[in-house]
């Protein structure tokens, strides 16, 4: 029996979304993650800015640190304004983040952003994937089963 897939998280606004991440993992498990932020970094992101296409996070003891996500400085930021591209501490329940400690070193998974967005109360998020990487081959394979399903659906609207 298929285990049943999970709720999916309350995105109100999605900022920044890392769709390469699909294309190169096979993504096992989905956490929900806080991110400790400074002022002129929710600005910036509530203007819509900001990348995580080239992050990753990586467990540093009892902790779990976005690295190389890119948030510009704020426009109308002062001399206070933030680094750009700043390590960012994640926010998780220690039982989580043991979890994914056991996870990256004994079976070699990766921590993957997969998208940073504003839930419903207002509170900055990241969609954390525990995720194993595909080799060229399955990447073939990814490519033809997207082109056999464009395929379809085209044959479908011709057709049908």
């Amino acid at each position: 029996m298929a285990k049943p897939l999970p709720q999916p998280f309350d995105k109100q606004k999605v900022v920044a979304e890392n769709r390469r991440a699909r294309f190169d993992y096979f993504v096992e498990e989905r956490f929900e993650a806080g991110i400790q932020l400074a002022g002129t970094e929710v600005k910036s992101l509530r203007h819509g800015e900001g990348s995580i296409a080239e992050s990753y996070a990586t467990v540093d003891g009892a902790e779990i640190w976005l690295i190389n996500s890119h948030i510009p400085e704020y426009s109308h930021g002062n001399h206070l304004n933030h680094e750009p591209r700043r390590p960012r501490k994640l926010l998780l329940k220690n039982r989580e983040i043991t979890k994914l400690q056991g996870a990256v070193t004994r079976q070699g998974l990766t921590l993957v952003p997969l998208s940073l967005y504003f839930n419903g109360s207002g509170r900055a998020k990241v969609e954390l994937a525990l995720a194993r990487g595909k080799k060229v081959h399955d990447k073939r394979e990814t490519v033809k089963e997207r082109d056999w399903k464009r395929e379809q659906q085209r044959l479908l609207r011709h057709n049908g």
